[in-house]
């Protein structure tokens, strides 16, 4: 397979860009005046014209387009005339994962779904930078046969998603049907489901709700942020568990709303990030003063954020049986919960 060749355009909206998306790199345009006023995500689409807007859409909201080098996080923002716009479009991916023996704890499985335990470390859907290996690639090869498949192709329906280094019950469909009552199920929220967190600190109020949209980060486009312009409206409830002092908490997390990194960006909005968060976890946190050296040092040494998805609960997408899974925090988590009680071997 050839390498893609980054290309590098400055044109009018009215010129077509020669290079389909499957030419992978850098395009950028400056806005003529006729531009102005148009939707940002619209004028990218007719000038590259080889990409739908909710496509070029879709780029912008995954924070790979900028106006003057400066982030483009809102699709619909009005283009200003003279302004040079930029998009970075990523290599395509395969449209059928190649089926892989992955090993997968499974807690529930019939015609029309499965329920699993994903470990930490796990990718959910292949993507540029991780095209096999994933959650997709071990469902293909797990279900086999016994996969009637969405839209026509013999492939698991992901529903939700965890970050790879989030362990926790997961449900991905089998069949169409399931699909879309599942996918409606989650839209609406019509469901149970709650994480378990460490955090930094002892929230106080030790329950409570963290209400603030949010959007791609203005300057880091690999991170979320609470944002005043541009965001999504974003609910976590949360409510301490444990507390060791005022050190460390464990925090169950419920969604009233499924933003990305939702509860990793609200818990550091609110001063309490997740223990060993790569990307929300800026600094060494104060309350990690008050532990013993070797106590902290673990701590600070977890190699990923300690988020786990412990429950989900839901009606059965085609006979409508209330359905309910629970999964223990793994192997690592419960080291650190140990080493805090000061029970580690």
């Amino acid at each position: 397979m050839s390498t893609p060749i980054p290309i590098t355009n400055a044109l009018s909206a009215a010129t077509p860009s020669p290079s389909p998306e499957t030419a992978a790199g850098r395009v950028e345009r400056i806005a003529p005046p006729e531009a102005a006023g148009m939707r940002a995500d619209r004028f990218l689409a007719d000038a590259i014209g080889s990409l739908s807007r909710s496509r070029v859409k879709a780029l912008i909201e995954d924070g790979r387009a900028t106006r003057d080098a400066t982030p483009l996080t809102d699709p619909s923002e009005t283009v200003r005339a003279g302004a040079r716009y930029a998009i970075d479009i990523p290599a395509p991916v395969a449209a059928t994962p190649l089926a892989q023996a992955i090993p997968l704890t499974i807690l529930f499985e019939d015609r029309d779904l499965i329920v699993l335990d994903k470990p930490a470390g796990l990718v959910v859907h292949p993507a540029p930078g991780n095209l096999d290996g994933t959650l997709v690639n071990a469902l293909l090869a797990h279900a086999g046969d016994d996969l009637p498949g969405i839209g026509g192709e013999k492939r698991p329906g992901i529903v939700h998603r965890l970050d790879k280094d989030t362990s926790g019950v997961m449900v991905a469909a089998k069949t169409e049907r399931a699909h879309r009552t599942l996918s409606e199920a989650f839209a609406n929220r019509d469901l149970d489901r709650a994480y378990v967190a460490l955090a930094w600190g002892l929230p106080a109020p030790t329950s409570g709700e963290v209400v603030a949209p949010i959007g791609r980060h203005p300057g880091d486009r690999k991170r979320m942020a609470v944002v005043d312009r541009g965001g999504k409206p974003a609910t976590t409830r949360y409510a301490v568990q444990r507390a060791w002092g005022a050190a460390v908490a464990r925090v169950e997390c419920r969604l009233l709303t499924g933003r990305t990194h939702q509860i990793r960006v609200h818990l550091a909005h609110i001063g309490h990030p997740i223990v060993g968060d790569p990307v929300y976890l800026r600094r060494t946190p104060a309350a990690a003063r008050s532990l013993t050296a070797p106590v902290r040092d673990a701590l600070l040494a977890f190699p990923r954020q300690a988020l786990h998805a412990a429950t989900l609960g839901f009606n059965h997408p085609v006979t409508g049986q209330p359905l309910s899974f629970a999964s223990p925090v793994p192997a690592d988590m419960a080291a650190l919960v140990a080493l805090l009680d000061g029970n580690a071997p």
